[in-house]
């Protein structure tokens, strides 16, 4: 190869590392571009909140259906779930043993009236011998003994006829008030009595509602509608807020309750005290034994609020990212209450009014590190 070429080339490729190297090193040299993040400036102010607690359904009435007297199930003619009226009869029981002890009752009456009929006319005859000095006052004394006697055992039967008439009646077994009946635990043909373990149904009237929960005592005045402290139990439920009903699909119950009883013993196991809402029921909607959440609102007075994706999770605490005045951005550990619909934090801890927060882009910040904040 020609000297002069080969010399050419050597030149050439050196001239290009030199370059390459140069190139390299000052490319090194350079801080990356800092970041454009959206930011929010805290601001103090009001927020409203909701508690929700673990609740059941009872009907303003709930009342177990147990028959008076025993026998054999004849008919049911209110059936489960059926919308009945006082008075309307939910069961008979087998009537032939109680209308047979009802005629013999009338026929003890009859023979009782007739014994009484004829000790009367007894005495009566011995009244006029007496008087007339036939007969000694002993034997006109136990004359007088013996109608007594028959006029006792007159009423005796008598009162046996009214209790074998109710007795009968009885058997119609019949609703106390309105309402919905329940699941009969006993069906046609099944022996049953009012001593039995189970009632044979229950009837519920759940035109009005009860939904029993209830409140940690040191959280119950964090849910008073005003700063004044309040001792006397109706004071506290006085200024209770409404309460809502969250239904078992997350749906809200449209009709509102207000807290109408309180117990006034605190659990001492869990520290709770137990409470008693009142809904109406105009549809019938609503039925005994549902379990449902009771929503209490409440409002946090001169809080933070910051999106719960500003902040991250390390070691169980929550954290987030605070502009400092050279625009490097710090971690600061916060204590905060959920929101309810899962979207923000209400802070009360970590934080103060003023501070300049990153809202966006944090999983890919480090503490220490420069952004150009843009406030939203």
């Amino acid at each position: 190869m020609n000297k002069s070429l080969v010399k050419t080339l050597i030149i050439t490729v050196g001239v290009a590392m030199v370059t390459a190297c140069s190139s390299g090193q000052g490319n090194a040299g350079m801080a990356p571009a800092a970041q454009q993040l959206a930011t929010i400036t805290l601001k103090a102010g009001d927020a409203s909140v909701y508690n929700q607690f673990p609740a059941t359904l009872k009907g303003e009435k709930d009342a177990e259906i147990r028959p008076k007297v025993g026998g054999y199930i004849e008919e049911i003619r209110a059936d489960e779930g059926s919308v009945v009226k006082k008075g309307q009869v939910l069961f008979t029981i087998d009537r032939v043993a109680y209308q047979q002890a009802v005629s013999a009752a009338k026929a003890a009456v009859l023979a009782a009236q007739a014994s009484y009929g004829s000790a009367q006319l007894v005495a009566k005859n011995k009244k006029e011998m007496y008087e007339r000095g036939i007969i000694s006052q002993s034997e006109y004394q136990t004359a007088l003994y013996a109608e007594q006697a028959q006029k006792a055992s007159l009423e005796s039967a008598k009162a046996q006829l009214t209790k074998a008439q109710n007795d009968l009646s009885f058997t119609m077994v019949a609703a106390p008030f309105d309402g919905v009946v329940g699941t009969y635990n006993y069906r046609v043909g099944s022996l049953v009595s009012g001593q039995g373990a189970l009632p044979i149904t229950t009837l519920a009237d759940v035109s009005k509602m009860y939904a029993y929960f209830s409140i940690a005592a040191s959280e119950l005045k964090d849910l008073v509608n005003t700063d004044s402290v309040f001792t006397k139990t109706s004071d506290i439920i006085a200024h209770l807020p409404e309460v809502e009903l969250v239904m078992g699909d997350g749906s809200t119950f449209a009709t509102k309750g207000k807290v109408e009883t309180m117990s006034a013993i605190v659990n001492p196991s869990t520290g709770a005290i137990s409470l008693r809402a009142i809904f109406d029921n105009p549809d019938q909607s609503l039925r005994s034994g549902t379990f449902v959440n009771v929503r209490i609102p409440s409002v946090l007075k001169n809080v933070l609020t910051i999106p719960q994706s500003a902040t991250y999770e390390q070691q169980g605490k929550k954290f987030a990212y605070v502009v400092q005045g050279d625009n490097t951005v710090k971690a600061v550990a916060v204590k905060y209450i959920e929101d309810n619909a899962g979207a923000v934090y209400y802070i009360t801890g970590g934080l103060k009014a003023g501070d300049k927060v990153v809202v966006e882009g944090i999983s890919r910040l480090r503490d220490g590190m420069t952004i150009v904040p843009v406030e939203k």
